[in-house]
C-alpha cells in the first residue's frame, strides 16, 4: 500500500480500506438471529462463532435498523466455559445458514439471562 507524503505543514489524510469478504456480514447474522428469540438477551443478540482452534461468544446490539455495536464477549467472565460453547455447537440443528456461526444453547441462554437480565 503506498504511503502518503507530508507535502506541507498539513498531515496527509489516512487511507481507509473497505472490509473484504473475510469480514462477516453482520446484517445477515442479525437477520437470522432475529428469527430466534433464544438469541435475544436484554437488548443484544448472542451467537457463537467458530474458527480454526477457537470458539467465541459474540454479541450484536442493533439500533435504528442497523448494527449499532458488535463485540466478542469474554465468555469466561459470564460463567460460560469452553465446554458450554462446544456443547452448543454439537446441539446445533443448522439453524443459522452462515458457516461457522451457531446459536447459543438453552444452557448458555439460561446463564446469560441469569446474569444480564438484572443489570
Amino acid at each position: 500500500m503506498p504511503s502518503a507524503k507530508k507535502m506541507s505543514s498539513v498531515d496527509p489524510v489516512p487511507r481507509y480500506v473497505m472490509p473484504d469478504a473475510s469480514e462477516p456480514d453482520y446484517l445477515s447474522i442479525l437477520e437470522q438471529l432475529q428469527d430466534y428469540q433464544s438469541s435475544l438477551i436484554g437488548s443484544s443478540y448472542y451467537y457463537i462463532r467458530a474458527g480454526d482452534g477457537y470458539l467465541s461468544l459474540c454479541r450484536i446490539v442493533p439500533g435504528g435498523g442497523k448494527i449499532f455495536f458488535h463485540e466478542v464477549v469474554d465468555h469466561e467472565k459470564l460463567g460460560i466455559s469452553e465446554d458450554d460453547l462446544e456443547e452448543a455447537i454439537q446441539q446445533d440443528t443448522g439453524t443459522l445458514t452462515i458457516p461457522s456461526h451457531y446459536p447459543v444453547s438453552p444452557h448458555i441462554e439460561m446463564k446469560l439471562h441469569a446474569l444480564l437480565d438484572f443489570q
